[in-house]
């Protein structure tokens, strides 16, 4: 295709922007912003961003603008782009057929940068016109204990941010701080909403906050636990990393948007419907708003984000680099699909609407699209928290109930091989990076010498070590894992044990 001029993304050029490109469907320049969202990053952008989009064009309501918030240093890059870009940017949606629909998507309407003006974003979600503060600040941000389920006051940002409450870096701060202030103006409080892939998400971010504000000032802490909301949701959207691929199809279109962002066409959005003020109609443009989440998210975290480790962990040992190319594989596939009937379908309530056999053939249906190139390294992205969350409840599920836990057992396995070793079966070195990676390495690297080492993490193992059927499953399939990683073998003997 013969690369066409470039039309750089902005307000000015949206009309002249081509007919592949879906344009906002209502002027912008009428858009207040009454979200702040802390956490721009992709998923974000095809998410709550998305659905934001598709209501104000079709409701006309323009009240729901986002200002964007990053709170760390590696915001710039973000903030610097989309400011330049009107805060516009390109969704596209890659469909199994090789098919992709562009969309610009202009919900967002500001970006203010915490590292450089604290006060500003303090004052933002203090004003009145804000009306919801969500957060996607990935597992890892609640800063909990994975073991006890506590905030973590040992966390350096947290005491600085106790002693410099003015100038914080955590999201707590900022949070009390904007509380505070709405308090002392007879402002009511924003919601809170988490779109994370926490289970209770709502809920964790309560505790954590309360936890947070008690330590600061335990009237402001009451006050906040009478009156603040924090709606649980389950979010879904596969949403891989942007690449230079995504940037030169845009180009060869001839629209320049620096930082676009891509997605599977499906998405799901589950929330709780209590809001302590307004909120959007994101009924009207496909999310469903329920009394209790618990069933959905429980669902999605324990098969699509689970089988997203399973697929991570054991396909980066292998030598896969992708979801799509893991999941094509017959034996990854029928592993998967025996973890989730197995091991995690008997210990799911019945989900209202949900045919579950239905569900997992999608799951893996998605997981196969083979234009989205969902990288590995990006999945095994803070493997620490995604597998204390999306793994070992499963397992500890299972062992109460004197269930299966082996599928499950050889990913506690195989991860401490790949923290360990850092290489895949061919000596090819691995990408890695999580917030514990150091810790869990000191930990696995012992594993010749002791086969349970990496359990003696208590800050992830402390609910699990004290059981010695997990302890005797884990210690037979990492002693079998040193002395042959070959992956493909572990995970057939697992279903060939499973016809027995």
């Amino acid at each position: 295709m013969q690369i066409k001029p470039k039309i750089l993304l902005n307000n000015a050029n949206l009309a002249a922007l081509p007919d592949s490109m879906i344009v906002p469907g209502y002027d912008r320049t009428k858009v207040t912003s009454s979200i702040v969202h802390v956490g721009v990053g992709g998923f974000h952008r095809s998410h709550e961003a998305f659905y934001t989009d598709d209501y104000m064009a079709k409701s006309g309501d323009l009240s729901w603008g986002i200002c964007g918030v990053g709170l760390r240093d590696a915001d710039r890059k973000m903030k610097s782009l989309l400011e330049a870009q009107d805060y516009l940017y390109t969704l596209i949606v890659k469909h199994p057929d090789g098919t992709r629909e562009n969309k610009i998507i202009g919900s967002l309407s500001d970006f203010l940068l915490g590292c450089d003006d604290p006060e500003a974003v303090i004052n933002k979600m203090a004003s009145e016109d804000t009306k919801i503060v969500s957060l996607t600040i990935t597992e890892g941000g609640y800063n909990f204990n994975p073991a006890t389920g506590e905030f973590d006051f040992t966390n350096p940002d947290v005491i600085y941010d106790l002693a410099n409450p003015s100038t914080p870096r955590l999201v707590f701060g900022y949070l009390v701080a904007a509380l505070k202030l709405r308090r002392e103006n007879g402002v009511p409080p924003f919601t809170i909403q988490s779109c994370d892939n926490v289970q209770h998400n709502g809920d964790v971010a309560r505790k954590m906050l309360i936890a947070y504000a008690t330590a600061v000032d335990s009237e402001l802490a009451q006050w906040i636990k009478s009156e603040v909301s924090f709606p649980n949701a389950m979010v879904d959207r596969i949403t891989p990393a942007t690449t230079a691929e995504d940037l030169a199809y845009l180009q060869q279109l001839g629209v320049q948007d620096e930082w676009p962002v891509t997605c599977e066409p499906f998405h799901q959005w589950i929330i709780e419907d209590k809001f302590t003020l307004a909120r959007p109609q994101w009924e009207l443009v496909g999310a469903q708003f329920v009394t209790d989440v618990t069933p959905y998210e429980k669902m999605k975290i324990r098969l699509l984000n689970a089988g997203h480790s399973v697929l991570g962990i054991l396909g980066s040992l292998h030598g896969f680099e992708t979801i799509d190319e893991s999941v094509q594989d017959p034996l990854f596939a029928k592993f998967l699909r025996h973890f989730m009937d197995v091991e995690v379908t008997p210990i799911l309530s019945p989900v209202a609407g949900i045919k579950l056999d239905d569900y997992k053939s999608t799951l893996i249906e998605r997981f196969a699209n083979p234009n989205i190139k969902d990288g590995l390294a990006r999945i095994c992205s803070e493997n620490a928290a995604k597998l204390s969350t999306f793994m070992l409840p499963t397992i500890g599920d299972n062992l109460a109930k004197k269930g299966h836990i082996q599928c499950a057992t050889l990913i506690i396995a195989a991860w401490c091989y790949y923290s360990d070793k850092r290489v895949d079966q061919h000596g090819k070195a691995l990408v890695i990076a999580d917030a514990m990676a150091k810790e869990v390495h000191d930990f696995a690297s012992q594993t010749s010498m002791r086969a349970t080492a990496l359990l003696e993490l208590d800050a992830l193992f402390a609910s699990l070590a004290s059981s010695s059927e997990f302890v005797t499953a884990y210690k037979n399939q990492v002693v079998a894992l040193y002395k042959a990683p070959d992956v493909k073998h572990h995970m057939q003997l697992i279903l060939d044990s499973s016809l027995c």
